[in-house]
């Protein structure tokens, strides 16, 4: 990072300090009330009139209101949303964000081979490099000329990492759009979210503290963001599960304690969706839908298998807890369809809430595999299976179960059925299932943990 990168201003100090006494955010906004100390001021040298235009510490600014480059990637680092300024000051006003999500990323679309964009190209490397280990951020980079790569690479170890905290703010020295000849200090501000990280560069003559109150708005930003997120076309993969037999429980059930075992149902499941990087879709009844997009440091296909395994014990657990609870003998299952393809990602908005949307047949075809399962168990498609990485694929246990000719159920490991031919095996038709008769489709039965996670006996 270079010398002035890390600087934090008193107003940000005040935060953390106002943190540490157990403080909302919102709290600390109406504690300081708009007047945060000043920003530390810029070198005379490239010091700017003093009369700038100051916003008064009542008003509330707005993402609409920004006027300095603003912009927000998710956790890929590819840009999701950009605003004019960002676009004049960043790409020449020549920028239009690409369809793919590949195409969208940060290092890729940065002036990086131009030594005066050096700081802020450290500045989103010092942030990679607090999230992500060396492999992780090279295949973050993979795709890129051998040039950009290895100057990226060569940042990445050069480049002290960015604190992890809520927001972080430094100042840097950058090219002034409306001077070709002069460079001009600015304070960055990043603000984290789950869905991505939101960046505003301010000229450091700016007033930066309204800014700092906006960000301290988290709940507001993040849904005004998500409205402004432009459509991707992204690889994904797409799970849905549902309650087997969802009637029959719910016309067992006092309708509170229905609406006590979905909420259960939910909670219980919502760390593991966390802990795979899952994305919620919208589904309608007591089924849930969810997106599993890449990742620099995990597969997203394995993550989505892993998560639907977890999910399933989980439901187990709960499953017996309600058991003893009620004295019955209903089991609950979720019945799980898993694939993958690659679709439009968007938002739909109403008045008081932004949901993440895929369009195509990919979640179509997850809901309708869900359908076909029972028992809580776990199917998904050939097409998904056969893009694991060889790795991934050799630690799971999946197949197909047949009947032999005396009847018996035989598991045919590593194999796959059209589910046209397994509901005939059952003796069984479907008309729903009618659109995907000829899917080749196989059960997970297991994963084995990676080698790394096997911890031998010791042999004293």
């Amino acid at each position: 990072m270079t010398p002035l990168s890390g600087k934090t201003s008193p107003s940000i100090e005040e935060v953390r300090r106002l943190k540490q006494e157990g403080l909302s955010m919102s709290q600390i906004v109406d504690r300081l009330g708009g007047n945060y100390p000043a920003s530390p001021a810029a070198p005379a040298a490239t010091a700017s009139p003093p009369h700038a235009a100051t916003v008064h510490p009542s008003m509330h600014l707005s993402l609409d209101d920004i006027e300095h480059p603003a912009y927000m990637l998710n956790q890929n680092f590819e840009l999701v949303w950009i605003n004019a300024a960002a676009q004049q000051a960043l790409f020449g006003g020549h920028l239009e964000l690409p369809q793919t999500s590949d195409a969208r990323n940060l290092f890729r679309l940065l002036p990086v081979g131009r030594n005066e964009w050096g700081s802020l190209l450290n500045f989103h490397v010092g942030i990679a490099k607090s999230r992500l280990t060396p492999d992780s951020f090279g295949n973050l980079c993979r795709g890129l000329d051998p040039v950009t790569y290895a100057r990226l690479q060569s940042a990445y170890f050069e480049t002290e990492p960015e604190p992890l905290q809520p927001i972080i703010q430094s100042t840097l020295l950058l090219p002034d759009r409306n001077s070709k000849d002069k460079d001009r200090y600015h304070t960055v501000f990043a603000s984290f979210f789950r869905e991505g990280i939101f960046i505003v560069l301010v000229p450091e003559v700016s007033q930066a503290n309204e800014m700092l109150s906006l960000l301290a708005r988290r709940d507001e930003v993040i849904r005004g963001l998500l409205r402004k997120r432009l459509p991707v076309l992204t690889d994904l993969s797409v799970l849905v599960a549902d309650l087997q037999s969802s009637v029959k429980i719910c016309s067992e059930l006092p309708p509170e304690e229905y609406f006590e075992l979905i909420n259960a149902i939910w909670t219980a499941l919502a760390p593991t969706f966390r802990k795979y990087r899952a994305t919620y879709g919208k589904h309608v009844g007591d089924g849930m839908v969810y997106y599993f997009f890449p990742q620099p440091d995990s597969n997203y296909l394995a993550n989505a298998l892993a998560c639907a395994l977890e999910i399933r014990q989980e439901i187990q657990h709960l499953s017996k807890a309600w058991q003893i609870r009620k004295q019955w003998f209903n089991e609950l299952f979720l019945n799980t369809g898993i694939t993958e393809g690659q679709e439009w990602l968007g938002t739909f908005q109403t008045a008081t809430s932004v949901e993440f949307v895929v369009l195509g047949d990919t979640i179509n075809q997850a809901a309708r595999v869900s359908d076909f399962a029972r028992h809580g168990s776990v199917w998904v498609t050939k097409s998904l299976i056969g893009k694991l990485p060889a790795e991934e694929r050799t630690r799971l246990t999946y197949g197909v179960r047949r009947r032999g000719p005396e009847g018996r159920e035989v598991f045919v490991a590593s194999s796959f059925s059209q589910v046209g031919t397994l509901l005939e095996q059952e003796g069984t038709r479907m008309e729903k299932l009618r659109d995907i008769n000829t899917l080749p489709i196989t059960e997970i039965v297991d994963i084995r943990p990676p080698r790394s996670e096997i911890h031998l006996p010791r042999s004293d």
